[in-house]
This record gives C-alpha cells, sequence and structure tokens, in this order.
C-alpha cells in the first residue's frame, strides 16, 4: 500500500539488531515517492568469531525473523527487501530460492529482494563470468558464498574472508580496508569484484575503487537497493554510488 509521502513503494526493511550500516546506505540512496520500514531481527548472541558461531548466529536469525516480518508487514508495506545477506546464500543456488518462498510464507505472499538475487541479477547485468569477492564472514560463510555464485555460472577467482569477531564490529571495518580487501581478490583477468555482508560500510568505498579499478566494484547494499528499485519499476539513476545505480 503506498503512502501520501512515499507514492511510488513503501518497502518493509529486514535486517539484524546488530545491524547499523544497511539503514544509513539506504537512506542515503533514497529517491522520491520511496520509504524504507524496518523489521529488526534480535540477535541474543551477536559472536562470528568462528565458524560454528557464525552457524549458530544464522540458527537464531531463522528462528527470530518472523517476529520481524510480523512487525513490518503490520504497515501494509508493498515489498520486502532483506538487509542480511549470509542467509541468503546459504544452500547456493537452491538455497537461495528457498529462503525467497520461506520469506514469502511469512510475509503472506509478499515478493522479496535478497542480497543473492540482487547479486545474480548484478551478473545478467554486466554480463561477467570470473569475479572477486570480499565478505566479513569466517570459512564456513565464504564457501557457502562461493557455491552459490558458481552454481549460478561465475567463476571466483579468489574470495577475502575478513572473518569479523561479532556482528557489531562489521561495521566498524573502515573504507581503507576494504578496498584493501578488494584489493587482495583482483587480478588481469577479474571482470568484477563484488562483496556480501551487509553491514560492512562498502558503498562509498566501492564506488571509488571503481573509479581507480576501471571495472564493476557492487556492493552488497547497493546491489539490493538497485534491485528492489528496478524490480518496482523505479527507474531513477542515482550518483555516488557506482555505475550500477548510476548506469543500469
Amino acid at each position: 500500500m503506498v503512502g501520501l509521502l512515499a507514492n511510488r513503494a513503501q518497502f518493509g526493511l529486514i535486517l539484524p539488531s546488530t545491524n547499523t550500516s544497511v539503514e544509513a546506505e539506504f537512506n542515503r540512496m533514497l529517491v522520491p515517492g520511496v520509504s524504507w520500514h524496518s523489521g529488526r531481527i534480535f540477535v541474543s548472541n551477536p559472536d562470528l568469531s568462528t565458524s560454528e558461531a557464525m552457524v549458530a548466529f544464522l540458527e537464531d536469525l531463522r528462528v527470530q525473523i518472523k517476529h520481524a516480518v510480523d512487525s513490518v508487514c503490520h504497515a501494509k508495506i508493498d515489498y520486502l527487501v532483506m538487509g542480511m545477506s549470509a542467509e541468503t546464500f546459504w544452500g547456493g543456488k537452491d538455497g537461495a530460492a528457498e529462503f525467497v518462498n520461506f520469506m514469502g510464507e511469512l510475509s503472506g505472499g509478499l515478493a522479496v529482494t535478497t542480497g543473492a538475487a540482487a547479486c545474480g541479477a548484478v551478473m545478467d547485468t554486466y554480463k561477467v563470468k570470473r569475479i572477486g569477492i570480499i565478505t566479513p564472514y569466517q570459512p564456513v560463510g565464504d564457501q557457502q558464498v562461493v557455491d552459490f555464485f558458481t552454481q549460478i555460472g561465475c567463476e571466483v577467482a579468489a574470495i577475502k574472508g575478513l572473518k569479523c569477531e561479532t556482528a557489531t564490529s562489521i561495521s566498524m571495518v573502515t573504507a581503507e580496508e576494504i578496498k584493501d580487501a578488494f584489493r587482495s581478490v583482483d587480478g588481469p583477468d577479474v571482470e568484477l569484484l563484488i562483496q556480501a555482508g551487509t553491514n560492512l560500510l562498502a558503498g562509498k568505498a566501492a564506488a571509488e575503487l571503481e573509479e581507480e579499478l576501471g571495472k564493476p566494484v557492487i556492493a552488497i547494499n547497493t546491489a539490493t537497493v538497485w534491485h528492489a528499485y528496478r524490480t518496482n519499476g523505479i527507474m531513477d539513476q542515482i550518483s555516488g554510488w557506482g555505475s550500477l545505480l548510476e548506469k543500469h
């Protein structure tokens, strides 16, 4: 249901309680006639210091997510947008599709943009195969991301997991650290660089690095906003966030 101010779309944004980056970046990419309305998934333990801890974190999210969806759907929003990406890659291509169906069941049939779906659309848009990836994850999370991209037809040249100790510490990774991570997975044969992990403040860093490297550098939050907009017929081109939002 569109509103008086948000007369193009009212998006329901689902994100973990530990995340401080998604709303900050999404609001800076806001266009007239659109609004974001958040439902937060309460996470009791933000520990991500091991692969086992990361799995436990995601299991907790899956249990708690219904409360966040119920809360935001109470506002009669038009469409769901996932402000978390790890869970959307889990289980590869099939797992990503299952997660979309799961969210549809929880929301009473609303369509949803996920990080995985956005990344797939990015690959189709740029028509690339060989990529480098960065994440804030532990190895178990990195493997899930690699599996997803491989199963949609990409060649992963390299992946760099930053192994952030907690879900909250992800947002403290600096722009220069993010750029250095991207550079570490780049190479002459790499056609595109992409990032997973929505609490990394990578939007501006990716856009700046894209200018430096002369190839697409895609932040997950930028890709997610772009996918949500374009899927809903919002074609505004936005400068300052890289070629994806500005040219596609």
